[in-house]
C-alpha cells in the first residue's frame, strides 16, 4: 500500500493500514442522487471486525491521479463478508465511478482510523446532525443507541431516502441547505439548549460539511459545556 497513492498512501501505510479489494456484487438507484451498491468484501470484516459508524476509504482514479473517499459500511455481514455502501451523487471521479459500477467491478479499500467511542453512561436522548451523505453512518448510529430517543436534524431533502428511524421514537426535522450551512447552524443553535437540558445524559453526534461541523462542535462543547466524551463530531464533506 502507498505505491501509486501518492502521499496519502504512504502516509496510511506508516500507520499500518490494511489494504483488500472489494468486488460489486449488485446496485441499486434509491432515487437519482442516492445510489446503494453492495460487495463482497475480501476478507475485510473477518481482519477488522465492525462497529457502529464504521467506515473505509476507496481509491479512485481521479484522471490518472489517486483519490480517496470515506464511506460507511451498511448491513455488514462478517459471517457472509458481505456489506453495501451508499453513495449521495454529485459531480466528482467517486460518483461517476458508483453511477457506472456493475457486478463484478472491483475496487480497493483501506481500513484505517475508524472508530466508535461508545459513550458511558447511554444516552438518555441522542441528538444528530447529519446530511445525505453521512446518512448511512446516522442509520448505523440509531441501531447502536436502541431504545433511546432521538431528534434529528437532516440537512436536504429526505424524499426517498432510506433513513432507518423510528417514527414515535426519532424526530427527524429537515432543514433546506442555505448560505453554505449556516441556516443549518442557526436551527440547531435555536433549538437544540433547551432539549438538551431536559434530559440527564445528552448524546450529540454531527456529521455535516467540515465549516458547519467545526461551528456546531465549537458550540456545543465551548457554548452549552457539554463535555468531549458526550460530543461525536466528523466532517463528511468540503463545501465548494
Amino acid at each position: 500500500m502507498g505505491q501509486g497513492r501518492g502521499w496519502e498512501g504512504a502516509v496510511l501505510r506508516l500507520l499500518r493500514a490494511k489494504d483488500f479489494t472489494l468486488t460489486v456484487t449488485d446496485g441499486q438507484d434509491v432515487t437519482a442522487g442516492y445510489r446503494r451498491l453492495r460487495f463482497t468484501d475480501g476478507g475485510l470484516l473477518a481482519a477488522a471486525g465492525v462497529h457502529p459508524t464504521m467506515w473505509i476509504r476507496l481509491w479512485f482514479d481521479n484522471a490518472g491521479r489517486p483519490h480517496q473517499r470515506a464511506y460507511t459500511l451498511v448491513d455488514p455481514d462478517p459471517a457472509a463478508g458481505t456489506f453495501a455502501l451508499e453513495f449521495a451523487l454529485h459531480e466528482g471521479c467517486a460518483s461517476d465511478w458508483a453511477r457506472a459500477a456493475r457486478p463484478g467491478d472491483t475496487i480497493d479499500a483501506t481500513v484505517q482510523g475508524t472508530g466508535f467511542p461508545y459513550p458511558d453512561p447511554a444516552p438518555s436522548h441522542l441528538f444528530a446532525v447529519a446530511d445525505p451523505a453521512s446518512l448511512p453512518a446516522l442509520n448505523s448510529l440509531l441501531a447502536a443507541v436502541g431504545r433511546a430517543p432521538a431528534t434529528l436534524w437532516f440537512e436536504g431533502a429526505p424524499d426517498g431516502l432510506p433513513f432507518r428511524h423510528t417514527p414515535g421514537r426519532h424526530e427527524l426535522r429537515t432543514v433546506p441547505r442555505r448560505d453554505a450551512g449556516a441556516h443549518l447552524v442557526e436551527r440547531v443553535r435555536a433549538e437544540l439548549p433547551a432539549l438538551v437540558a431536559q434530559t440527564p445524559h445528552p448524546y450529540v453526534w454531527i456529521a455535516c460539511d467540515t465549516v458547519t461541523t467545526r461551528a456546531l462542535t465549537s458550540y456545543v462543547r465551548k457554548e452549552l459545556g457539554l463535555p468531549r466524551q458526550r460530543v461525536n463530531a466528523l466532517g463528511y464533506w468540503r463545501a465548494t
